[in-house]
């Protein structure tokens, strides 16, 4: 059951995008160098010389800043990105114009298929952000298998762009409060056209989850890079939010350089090193990125025992169109590893029902400031034409509900490629 809507037209996003105009690379490069003279920096290219478009580039996604970077990586030539609806909020016009490709995240889209086609038959470069998402961790994120059978079907080079620092400089669980952290970004051309040729599908994806591999607290270490600001822990509970102490979830909390638990009163000071340190008794977790694979196997745990079940009263803003979005007031959300995500609501007088099933939605666009309604926690549920940004009540419980949604995923494809 749809939504009732009284203009029921939606945004189309099974469209080809415009070739860039060649003076507006010029623009985006002068733009990008405008916001980024105040940021130490540096763009490598390693294995390129020679290459030109057409190519792939799949870059690890951090902050914006990434797309300024990339801009300086392959100026002078034409790119199309691949941008997410809500990038286009009030702003379409823009959008198309630069020519980016719209299309709603963890949704099924055979046109952005087409469109991805068509920009490389163009002779041009095709940017994605495969992770679709900003990295909660500054970890690499889930990399879909579909991949390398787009790869496979386009037959063209693969760069991959690695971004270092840009999760350090605004991480994603405190985004609005920068650090002086330098940016190293590095565009490497990991499969020539005859390697596409020649490989098989799991290859190629073997290839690209290999040059996918990033950690930035280790890369932090390695580097000898200290964060200093009194302010870079805060935010960090949102994505540690269970205790490693007394399993308690949803209670810790942040403020300055610590988290802490509000439960049994454990406490953590980040380091400058970006190291944890418990302020008494054991150090359970010394590395950010193990508290938060701790928490995912918990998770996958809860779901392999028939534990895990979701269910809220979510205030929900749905997206049809570009320039305003809906509200639709008061919903239930359910989440389980039979039904996947159900959304059930009232909007004119009339119920709409919205359900992704599990092998419908390989991962979850959650948001932890949303910028463009109100600064809080939100998930947003994507169907092919709408997306709709769900307000939880609970509180700290969108990190759990996206790693959920990741696990779920893995165990019923394993179940379906085993015949299950």
């Amino acid at each position: 059951m749809d939504v009732n809507y009284k203009n029921n037209k939606r945004y189309k996003t099974a469209k080809y995008p415009i070739r860039q105009p060649i003076y507006l690379t010029w623009l985006i490069q002068v733009l990008s160098l405008m916001m980024l003279s105040n940021k130490k920096k540096k763009v490598e290219k390693v294995n390129m010389v020679g290459l030109k478009p057409p190519y792939l580039l799949l870059s690890n996604h951090m902050s914006f800043i990434d797309f300024e970077l990339v801009s300086l990586g392959t100026y002078p030539n034409r790119v199309n990105n691949v941008v997410n609806i809500d990038g286009y909020y009030k702003r379409p016009w823009l959008l198309e114009w630069i020519g980016a490709i719209c299309t709603r995240k963890f949704t099924t889209d055979f046109h952005l298929v087409k469109s991805i086609k068509k920009v490389l038959s163009r002779g041009d470069i095709l940017c994605m952000y495969p992770e679709a998402r900003y990295s909660p961790c500054g970890t690499t994120s889930y990399l879909p298998d579909s991949l390398g059978h787009l790869i496979k079907m386009n037959k063209v080079p693969v760069v991959v762009g690695i971004h270092r620092g840009n999760y350090l400089h605004a991480p994603f669980w405190n985004f609005r409060k920068k650090r002086k952290v330098p940016l190293h970004t590095t565009l490497t051309q990991i499969l020539t056209a005859d390697d596409v040729a020649r490989m098989s599908v799991d290859e190629i994806n073997a290839a690209l989850k290999a040059a996918f591999q990033y950690d930035e607290y280790r890369y932090q270490k390695e580097e000898g890079i200290l964060i200093t600001e009194p302010f870079r822990a805060e935010g960090l509970h949102k994505i540690l939010y269970k205790c490693p102490h007394c399993g308690a979830e949803s209670k810790i909390t942040s403020k300055g350089i610590y988290i802490s638990c509000s439960k049994c009163k454990k406490e953590w000071e980040l380091c400058e090193d970006g190291s944890l340190r418990a302020t008494t008794g054991e150090t359970e977790f010394s590395h950010i990125p193990d508290w938060f694979e701790w928490e995912r196997e918990e998770v996958r745990r809860e779901i392999l025992d028939g534990r895990y079940f979701f269910t809220d009263t979510v205030d929900v803003h749905s997206l049809p169109r570009c320039w305003k979005f809906e509200k639709l007031g008061n919903a239930t959300l359910t989440h389980n590893a039979e039904d996947g995500f159900v959304l059930t609501g009232f909007y004119r007088g009339q119920e709409y029902r919205i359900q992704r099933h599990p092998l419908e939605t390989n991962s979850l666009h959650v948001e932890y400031d949303f910028p463009h309604i109100k600064p809080y926690d939100c998930l947003d549920i994507s169907t092919p034409n709408d997306s709709f940004y769900c307000f939880p009540t609970k509180q700290n419980v969108v990190t759990k509900l996206s790693l959920a949604t990741e696990e779920i995923y893995k165990i019923k494809y394993a179940e379906r490629r085993a015949g299950k």
